[in-house]
């Protein structure tokens, strides 16, 4: 992506120039085409932008191959004037997949410096070929940098080819000014090859594709990701969704079942949610379930999940938990609801919370949907007796006994198989 520099005395390997200036033109013209059909359009991945790029950098690159036939201000200003707009584009690419403000001025400004040197040291090869190699070796290192800002943030793995690219491409540009100011230079004209000039075009035509990969990856594993996002979490409050929640309860009965640890289940509902919806309107509605989700994900553990399972209703998955545990966080849940309030309007809402707990250990033939039923009829009986109540479920057998949050044991003839 910058205008070579033949070293006479590195010529044990050498390929032939306008062969690798026309791969180069070639996979940035097919991409750019590719990626034109494939984003359809679509700005805010980055990938419009950068078939655009692409195509930019051919045109670059094909007034270099040009060297000798169209006038030196084309082939030399021109030429190395655009491969810095190239990295620019490539910049503003990056900022644009991370959802980062536009920031054309800024990534543009390197391309007025290249300009400036490349006219005053127009008859200077030596001179010209170090300063394009550091300022476009900057650049370079700029977008590196805008990707690894972010890769904590990034999905997957396409990020880290793309960085790969850049940082091959930033180190050999800096290694080539380094060399070039000094070891002795001979300009032998453009289109003869040597060792540093193979090894420049080759690294180009390396950095096309693993740039093109890499963000192409990157937008797939995002849209891979949205879509399982969308598959596992509950749009309005962000809990995991029933399927997701089912799925994880069904993985976390069969692991304590095997590894005969604890396992409890808070089942919570909101109170009286039917009369907030009727006296403040189905969107303050929505608002108390976001925020009883939001109170609830920050006082369990990471390897906790909170899902929705239906309506005001949420189940709390508590892996490696025993009764005690889970009586002690449902007791602690509940006190938070109650101290809750929610902003709405200029003034705020209170809600209160009915929590049904089971936990212990299970025996082989238990299930999932077991545990459910026991936690669902511990919520109802402390929607029975009063609500803004913990009520224990201790077991899962068919007459289990239900422990009220007081502690006082009771034999209940209903069956929770």
């Amino acid at each position: 992506m910058y205008a070579p520099g033949p070293f006479s005395a590195m010529t044990s390997f050498a390929a032939d120039v306008p062969t690798m200036l026309a791969m180069v033109i070639a996979s940035s013209l097919l991409l750019s085409a590719a990626l034109t059909v494939v984003v359809g359009g679509r700005q805010h991945d980055g990938l419009a932008l950068w078939a655009l790029v692409l195509l930019l950098n051919a045109v670059a690159h094909a007034l270099l191959a040009l060297r000798g036939l169209v006038p030196d201000v084309l082939s030399i200003v021109v030429a190395n004037t655009l491969l810095s707009c190239v990295f620019a584009g490539l910049i503003q690419a990056v900022l644009q997949f991370q959802g980062r403000p536009a920031r054309w001025a800024l990534v543009l400004a390197p391309a007025v410096p290249i300009l400036f040197l490349v006219m005053v040291f127009l008859d200077d090869f030596q001179a010209r070929l170090i300063a394009v190699s550091v300022v476009l070796g900057v650049q370079a290192y700029w977008a590196l940098w805008a990707v690894l800002a972010r890769r904590r943030v990034t999905v997957g793995r396409g990020q880290w080819l793309l960085m790969a690219g850049l940082g091959l491409e930033a180190l050999v540009l800096l290694v080539r000014a380094s060399l070039a100011a000094s070891l002795p230079t001979t300009q032998i004209g453009l289109l003869q090859g040597d060792t540093l000039q193979t090894l420049t075009f080759m690294t180009t035509f390396c950095v096309v594709l693993l740039t093109s990969i890499g963000l192409v990856t990157m937008a797939r594993e995002r849209a891979d990701e949205a879509n399982r996002i969308l598959a596992t979490v509950d749009a309005l409050t962000g809990a995991a969704n029933r399927r997701a929640l089912i799925n994880a309860l069904d993985r976390d009965v069969a692991r304590a079942t095997r590894a005969r640890t604890p396992i409890a289940l808070l089942m919570v509902d909101v109170d009286h949610f039917k009369g907030v919806n009727d006296q403040h309107g189905h969107l303050v509605g929505d608002r108390v379930l976001y925020s009883v989700v939001q109170a609830l994900k920050e006082r369990v553990r990471s390897q906790d999940l909170v899902g929705r399972y239906g309506g005001e209703e949420f189940l709390v998955l508590l892996p490696g938990t025993d009764l005690e545990g889970a009586h002690h966080l449902a007791c602690k849940l509940r006190e938070v609801m109650e101290s809750l309030r929610i902003p709405i309007d200029g003034a705020t809402i209170g809600v209160t919370v009915s929590i049904g707990v089971f936990g212990g250990q299970l025996d082989p033939g238990d299930s999932s949907d077991m545990l459910i039923d026991a936690a669902d009829y511990a919520l109802y009986e402390a929607k029975k007796n009063g609500r803004n109540r913990v009520e224990l479920a201790a077991q899962l057998r068919r007459h289990p006994t239900l422990v009220d949050a007081g502690g006082k044991a009771e034999a209940h003839p209903a069956s929770l198989q």
